[in-house]
């Protein structure tokens, strides 16, 4: 059988880095093969030569036996060639389906083309509402979005790059099954992710990439999860150390009875969210993309207002009815999901991101104090190891990882007392992840209280001392996290979402 798809000696080079060096690689048709890598490894910057986004120094692309030149994504999809990226391209002022229909471009009725995404969403298994508007809705909510489409468009080959990383654990089953059967069909995938027991338990073949360079193939199947990260990023994977949580200190940040109806009219009202989070404490709150997180970040970030002042207590300070700079000039600082768009403009450079939210310390009288604001970059540069030109390089210009890291680093580095994070490590490398994780732990046990949002249960388990379930806009009771398991975290979801409590019995450790 001759391969789908060839690609032979791929290079490409930006004005201060190798993105990609002489990288070759084959697909068969009906496999799925991953592209491992560390972030900046150019990963990206190989799916986006083949699906036409930009255009290789050298090298051939050979599709179906014969050589093509990959002017344009249009050109790409009229070869057969899907791709859901890990940044999505969605209009925010638009709904759903007129989204879909400018991806398409095949003239469908809204009418008609509305049933074929609720078709196609149910069948997949990845529930979206074709008349919502996009700024209303989550990032997973948005990447269901991206792989609708794309599955829309019976793709030979389907690109993926980092479609799990906010998706539930049952919804990345639902789509490992679509692709285990699309595969089965003769379709073919490409596949990135950094989640190395999907790649063992999904992918026939894999070609990894350090340093824009390939590194290593093998069957991941017949590879350890240790093997595969020693592949990726040359060495072991450090290990997370954590200490035993302070019971009896102060809190930091205390949620009382709050509630809020959705802006979005398909959005989640909260339902008297109580929770308290203490200094030296990480709490974990678990739940599918939808289910009330992106409303809660909002509220707690001061994006939106509580109804009550006092719902909201930072620092034993009524801060419900303050705004962002208010809160952190309280000692909060928060971590959206978005990163580009909310979290980082992204035209902007890194030392003027830096700016956005450190420029409380950056001031000196009315004006800004560019040496220090310059150092404060580069810290966050050295210190959480972003790969980038230097501090003046665009925000856009690096790869979803490492901007996460500069988010990150940004924010920590600011030493808040309290710390709202959503989805730490989505789309960040095993490496990356496991530094922004002990980071976290880090920053907890200088005192700092840390509430994290992220559907990664495994991320969760590893840094939390606390874990609660968001489900349906309520809040479950949050449990230390030795007492529960995936399975009981399940068992709370459903619960959180009828409005029952207590579902966990502490006393014998089991669901009741």
């Amino acid at each position: 059988m001759s391969p789908r798809l060839e690609l032979r000696a791929i290079s490409k080079r930006w004005p201060s880095v190798v993105a990609n060096d002489a990288v070759s690689l084959e697909v068969m048709p009906g496999e799925i093969h991953a592209l491992l890598g560390e972030n900046g490894a150019g990963k990206s910057t190989l799916m986006k030569i083949l699906y036409g986004v930009i255009q290789a120094d050298a090298g051939e692309i050979i599709w179906e036996g014969r050589p093509v030149r990959v002017t344009s994504p249009a050109e790409a999809r009229r070869l057969g060639i899907g791709m859901v990226f890990q940044h999505f391209s969605l209009f925010e002022t638009l709904t759903v389906v007129e989204n879909i229909a400018l991806g398409l471009g095949d003239g469908s009725a809204l009418d008609e083309l509305s049933q074929r995404i609720t078709a196609v969403s149910e069948r997949y298994g990845l529930p979206i509402d074709p008349r919502r508007i996009v700024h209303a809705l989550s990032v997973g909510e948005r990447q269901r979005v991206e792989i609708v489409r794309c599955l829309l468009q019976k793709p030979r080959l389907l690109i993926m790059d980092e479609p799990t990383s906010v998706l539930s654990p049952q919804a990345i089953e639902s789509l490992f099954d679509t692709l285990r059967t699309i595969a089965a069909e003769g379709c073919s995938v490409l596949y990135i992710s950094h989640k190395l027991d999907e790649i063992r338990a999904l992918c026939h073949r894999a070609t990894v990439l350090r340093a824009g360079k390939v590194s290593a193939r093998c069957t991941p199947s017949e590879e350890t999860h240790e093997s595969l990260a020693r592949m990726m990023i040359g060495g072991d994977l450090p290990a997370v150390t954590r200490r035993v949580a302070p019971e009896d200190s102060a809190v930091r940040l205390e949620l009382s009875a709050l509630s809020m109806p959705p802006e979005d009219p398909f959005g989640t009202a909260l339902h008297d969210i109580r929770l308290q989070v203490r200094s030296g404490e990480i709490v974990g709150i678990a739940g599918v993309s939808g289910n009330g997180q992106q409303e809660l970040i909002e509220l707690l970030s001061g994006e939106r207002l509580a109804a009550n002042a006092d719902a909201i207590l930072i620092e034993q300070k009524p801060a419900g009815h303050l705004g962002v700079s208010r809160r952190r000039a309280l000692g909060l600082a928060t971590i959206v999901e978005e990163r580009l768009g909310r979290g980082a403009v992204p035209a902007l450079s890194l030392v003027d991101n830096a700016l956005l939210t450190a420029r409380d310390t950056m001031l000196r009288g009315a004006f800004i104090d560019r040496r220090a604001l310059g150092a404060f970059a580069r810290q966050c540069i050295t210190r959480f190891a972003v790969r980038c030109r230097n501090e003046h390089a665009p925000a856009r210009s690096l790869s979803g990882g490492n901007l996460q890291r500069f988010i990150v680093g940004r924010e920590i580095l600011q030493n808040p007392r309290v710390l709202v994070v959503a989805q730490p490590t989505w789309g960040v490398d095993v490496g990356a992840a496991a530094f922004i994780r002990q980071s976290l732990i880090d920053l907890r046990d200088a005192g700092c209280a840390i509430l994290v949002v992220s559907e990664d249960l495994d991320e969760l388990f590893e840094v939390s001392d606390r874990i609660a379930v968001l489900a349906g806009g309520r809040l479950s009771q949050a449990y230390p996290a030795a007492d529960l398991d995936a399975g009981k975290i399940g068992v709370m979801m459903g619960a959180a979402a009828r409005g029952a409590a207590n579902p966990i019995s502490r006393e014998d450790s089991h669901v009741v």
